[in-house]
């Protein structure tokens, strides 16, 4: 049996340890064959591929980044859909695809999958807002990294008796910032499941400051606050029609000095989070995912997601993993706030 596979969406920490996974036990145990799509969906539609020998997948559980590539195309545009990955697939001699990646790319494996293709799914994402699972490989590195440098910022803000706004990633949801947040001691954590007004953040940074404390807040990307309607995008849509969101902590930055006196600065921690290598957690999360993907295809488990509950894997339908987001709920939101001020 051949199977492809393929790394979509944004990059993230573990796509190598996912791959690693799939490679050595299908090798190992069902001698199959492996090949890599080319960048993403762009490799499917246009039959680009390179063959994966175990020799290729040698030590890079611990590499950030993705060694086959990735993209946001989408896969029924520009010459793509079911007809032309099938003759695709015929051509190479491909019998399954394995698509890791995130709601886009789940959601455009779902239709192909509909259309009579052979896929099954592994989650990625750093954001953690798919829910059938309880967590996806990166979020554990992105939150690490966040934190280390929320840290770093606490230490400037310090000497200078500033407030300092760290913005990170999560689109639609708050759980980078949550846990980012607290594990950092921030004064304030601003997500998109609660709304917070102007004048309530800056009694928290007021409270923080009358302490003799350089305040800190950590904001989501998609916090959207009780003045706004929708999270701040300046960036227009990405190929899947969703706002590229970014920038809110520039506006927040000025307002919160305005109303307060105290000197601000904002910092987006942006793609920071996505790079480097991933936590020990995640590569062997990433590779618990990447066997048990090998499992999904022996048993024929096509239009299915791999997924973690609890501590273990289990197979999910692509409708369920994309039911609706996970979004932070209200009692972890309540639990932090104690700490805010």
């Amino acid at each position: 049996m051949k199977i492809g596979i393929l790394t979509s969406g944004g990059d993230c920490p573990g796509l190598n340890a996912v791959i690693r996974g799939s490679v050595l036990k299908g090798i190992a145990i069902h001698g199959q064959e492996f090949v890599g799509f080319r960048d993403g969906w762009r490799g499917v539609v246009e039959g680009d591929v390179i063959d994966i020998p175990r020799t290729m997948v040698r030590g890079i559980a611990k590499q950030g980044g993705t060694i086959l590539g990735t993209s946001r195309t989408n896969p029924f545009e520009n010459g793509g859909g079911p007809d032309v990955i099938k003759a695709h697939m015929e051509r190479l001699g491909i019998d399954a695809i394995i698509a890791i990646g995130g709601e886009g790319t789940l959601a455009a494996a779902k239709r192909l999958t509909d259309a009579g293709l052979k896929i099954v799914g592994v989650p990625k994402t750093v954001d953690n807002d798919l829910d059938a699972t309880d967590y996806t490989f990166g979020f554990d590195t992105a939150v690490q990294i966040a934190t280390e440098a929320i840290d770093r910022l606490r230490t400037t803000g310090e000497s200078h008796h500033r407030c300092m706004i760290a913005e990170v990633m999560g689109r639609h949801v708050g759980w980078i910032a949550l846990h980012a947040g607290m594990a950092a001691g921030a004064h304030a954590i601003l997500i998109p499941e609660q709304k917070a007004s102007i004048e309530q953040i800056t009694e928290w940074v007021k409270e923080a400051h009358d302490r003799g404390r350089a305040p800190l807040v950590v904001v989501a990307e998609g916090f959207v606050p009780d003045h706004m309607e929708s999270p701040h995008s300046e960036r227009g849509l990405d190929t899947f029609g969703r706002p590229r969101l970014g920038g809110i902590a520039d506006q927040l930055a000025p307002e919160i000095e305005a109303r307060t006196g105290i000197e601000t600065r904002a910092t987006i921690l942006g793609h920071i989070q996505r790079g480097g290598v991933p936590t020990a957690y995640d590569r062997v999360l990433a590779t618990r995912l990447g066997m048990a993907a090998i499992d999904s295809v022996v048993e024929g488990r096509w239009g299915t997601m791999v997924a973690l509950k609890g501590t273990d894997i289990s197979h999910v339908g692509f409708e369920e993993a994309l039911g609706k987001l996970k979004t932070v709920p209200q009692h972890r939101y309540d639990e932090a706030s104690v700490l805010f001020g």
